[in-house]
């Protein structure tokens, strides 16, 4: 499946609390671009409540649809109750760069295995209704280069798609530098090619 260039993302920390029988559950959730990243917020975490019975996690360090960029942990919980249902939420909601601890603090009252897939999903979804979220757009950067002639036109074009010019270098030809979203790169390229009667050099870094 191909992967969506432009997705939500987290546009804050935020930290969420629930009882659940005597259990407190403390959920945690920031925006995180890699894994290590991802890894530092639930060290974070995990002292912060280092007295707590569990800190469970899951992240999407990326593309909410890439497979590279995932992990999840259940810290002494019944394997499978806790990382790979906070996992679950996170996937199903289409989020990317995010990590997720929850912090349990038993309360006397054991869940069972169903129970405690429930509680952690619970936990997870409360804490992302209440996530402001924001777009994050994948970017392509892109150099430019064209005879002089061609410079109002290339401009106009770049206007019609609310493009910013990075750098401009000015030699024998116009070396132009900008960033565009991938799902705009295709149209803007046969824009101008068509524009400058394939006339222009098109280079991707």
């Amino acid at each position: 499946m191909a992967e969506d260039s432009s997705y939500k993302v987290p546009s804050k920390t935020v930290t969420v609390e629930q009882v659940i029988k005597n259990s407190k559950f403390i959920t945690s959730v920031t925006r995180v671009t890699d894994k290590q990243k991802a890894k530092e917020f639930i060290d974070t975490v995990s002292k912060k409540y280092s007295d707590a019975s569990h800190n469970c996690y899951a992240f999407v360090a990326g593309n909410p649809d890439s497979t590279t960029d995932i992990g999840f942990g259940d810290d002494g919980e019944v394997s499978g109750t806790a990382g790979k249902p906070i996992l679950s939420v996170l996937q199903h909601k289409k989020i990317g760069e995010i990590v997720v601890v929850v912090s349990r603090y038993f309360g006397g009252t054991k869940l069972g295995t169903g129970g405690l897939v429930r509680a952690y999903t619970s936990s997870v979804q409360d804490a992302l209704d209440k996530l402001p979220l924001e777009d994050c757009v994948a970017l392509k950067s892109i150099t430019l280069k064209f005879d002089y002639q061609y410079e109002n036109t290339v401009r106009q074009v770049l206007n019609k798609f609310s493009l910013e010019i990075a750098d401009s270098i000015y030699t024998d030809n116009v070396d132009m530098k900008l960033e565009v979203p991938e799902d705009n790169l295709n149209q803007l390229e046969t824009e101008l090619q068509n524009s400058t009667s394939g006339k222009i050099e098109i280079n991707s870094n």
